[in-house]
């Protein structure tokens, strides 16, 4: 029982983690697409770094109340699966083992093992095995909505200083080339955590990662620069 809630709060700090550099990846992109965008349009610093700071402030709302949201539905989808799978446990136990028994071999695990398997699975507890392996979470593995939107909330402005500031702080002739570079190389940095994080290959996460915060900085700046022209 210990060791399935240290796997239990392992899932759901990770979980909170995702969400925490998320938030920060779209502060960098967003407030990073803000300000480059109205310096292509204007060279007022003062103009530059409200929008910066009214994009982060939007950002910063609209990112925890989207993760709150989301991960209220996730709890609910997830809730609705397993009343579902006690019903069926209950009218139809046999073809619910059979089920669990399939998967099982389904996986590569022979006939004789996945029904030993099966067995001892099922006899220990019914509505986590099948939940498990029909609808791929373990019960009881919730992520905190709250939890998730305080880590948004916090983490999106916290990516959205360096855009912000390197923009305001570099001088004029620079400031635009000096914060894209300061961008990607954050970029990298929060593509590899997020992959990292999502056990999914770094290399194409960081590639990712920059190249939509590229795209992002380099429409935005020529829409600014044909405004402010």
């Amino acid at each position: 029982m210990a060791q399935n809630a240290k796997k239990k709060t392992l899932a759901q700090k990770i979980n909170v983690m995702r969400a925490a550099v998320m938030g920060a990846n779209d502060g960098i992109v967003s407030v990073a697409g803000i300000v480059i965008g109205v310096a292509g349009a204007t060279s007022n610093n003062f103009a530059i770094f409200i929008s910066g700071i009214s994009g982060m402030l939007a950002g910063t709302v609209s990112m925890a109340m989207g993760e709150f949201v989301s991960v209220n539905t996730q709890k609910d989808s997830q809730r609705n699966a397993i009343n579902q799978q006690k019903n069926a446990l209950a009218k139809s136990y046999d073809h619910e083992y059979g089920a669990v028994r399939q998967k099982l071999v389904s996986d590569g695990i022979s006939t004789d093992l996945a029904e030993q398997a099966t067995k001892e699975m099922m006899t220990r507890d019914p509505l986590k095995t099948s939940v498990r392996q029909k609808y791929g979470f373990n019960v009881g593995e919730f992520t905190n909505p709250l939890s998730a939107a305080i880590a948004s909330m916090i983490s999106f402005p916290t990516g959205s200083i360096l855009p912000l500031v390197a923009i305001t702080m570099f001088p004029k002739s620079i400031r635009i080339i000096a914060t894209a570079i300061a961008v990607i190389i954050a970029l990298a940095i929060t593509g590899f955590t997020a992959a990292k994080l999502g056990n999914s290959n770094t290399n194409r996460g960081m590639f990712r990662n920059v190249v939509s915060g590229i795209l992002t900085m380099t429409v935005t700046y020529i829409i600014g620069t044909l405004i402010g022209s």
